[in-house]
This record gives structure tokens, C-alpha cells and sequence, in this order.
């Protein structure tokens, strides 16, 4: 009983390990331009101004602020990332399992504040997300603003 208890643990330790190495190789990802100034310009989202004030200004996180800001951008992104110039009008599997990292990582944060641990990583690791999405979503956009499609399918797009 004992051993196969030790199995277990040991192989869920390793999913969620192989599932975060993953998810960090896909937030690697380098694009040819940047593209998520324009969109979180577009979308007023504020995680940059959050990213920038913890890393240069070191402040104390507020944790209930930085929650609904931090909420409502990803919240803002996956509906982009769905519906913005995609015309599939679903997630590509990278996608969904950034979704789920992202919502491990809001756990994450909540389970930090309760126990008083520090907040920043789970913050930072979560801006990192919302960068990458705000780069598909640009991306994407741009290949609709540039002609890429054919005039049927930017409708569709819409």
C-alpha cells in the first residue's frame, strides 16, 4: 500500500513537472515583431503596468487589486484568442493548456496569499502567460489587417 501510494505521488509530481517545462517552452516562443503593444493599447489591459511596477519598483503587491486586474485580462485574452481573427474559432492545443497553466497559476496566487508567501513569481509567471497571448492575438490580426485571407474568410474572422 505504502509503495504504490509513493507511485503515485512521484508520477503526479512528474505530470505536473513535465506539464510546467511545457508550458515554459511554449511561453519561449519568439515572435518577429512584437506584437502585444498594440492590443493591450486596443484593450486598455493593465498586466504590463503591473509586470513593469513589480519588477522596477519592487511595491507591495495588493493582492485584491491584482487579482481583478489580473483576472480580468486573462479573461479578456482567451475571449480574443478565441474569437479575434481566428477562424477556427477555437483553441489550438497550446492554447488550452496556457489556459489551464494560467488558472494553476491563479490557484497558485490564492494559495499564496493565504499562507503569506511571496506573490511575485506566481504574478510575474502569470504576466508572462497574458504576454504571450496578447502576442497570438496580434499576430493574428495582423495577418487579417494585411490580406492574408481572402475577403470571405475576414468575415468570418469578425
Amino acid at each position: 500500500m505504502i509503495m504504490a501510494t509513493l507511485i503515485l505521488v512521484i508520477s503526479t509530481a512528474l505530470f505536473f513537472f513535465y506539464i510546467q517545462v511545457t508550458c515554459q517552452k511554449i511561453l519561449r516562443r519568439k515572435f518577429d515583431q512584437e506584437y502585444a503593444a498594440s492590443i493591450v493599447n486596443a484593450n486598455r489591459l493593465e498586466f504590463p503596468a503591473v509586470r513593469k511596477a513589480l519588477e522596477e519598483f519592487d511595491a507591495p503587491v495588493d493582492y485584491a487589486r491584482l487579482r481583478m486586474t489580473l483576472r480580468c485580462d486573462f479573461l479578456a485574452l482567451t475571449y480574443l484568442l478565441k474569437n479575434a481573427g481566428n477562424l477556427n474559432q477555437r483553441y489550438s492545443h497550446e492554447e488550452r493548456l496556457l489556459i489551464m497553466y494560467g488558472r494553476a497559476l491563479f490557484f497558485s496566487l490564492f494559495l499564496r496569499h493565504l499562507l503569506q508567501l511571496k506573490e511575485k513569481p506566481a504574478v510575474l509567471k502569470l504576466a508572462a502567460v497574458l504576454q504571450y497571448f496578447a502576442n497570438i492575438v496580434g499576430q493574428r490580426v495582423n495577418r487579417v489587417r494585411f490580406g492574408n485571407l481572402a475577403p470571405s474568410d475576414y468575415l468570418l474572422s469578425l
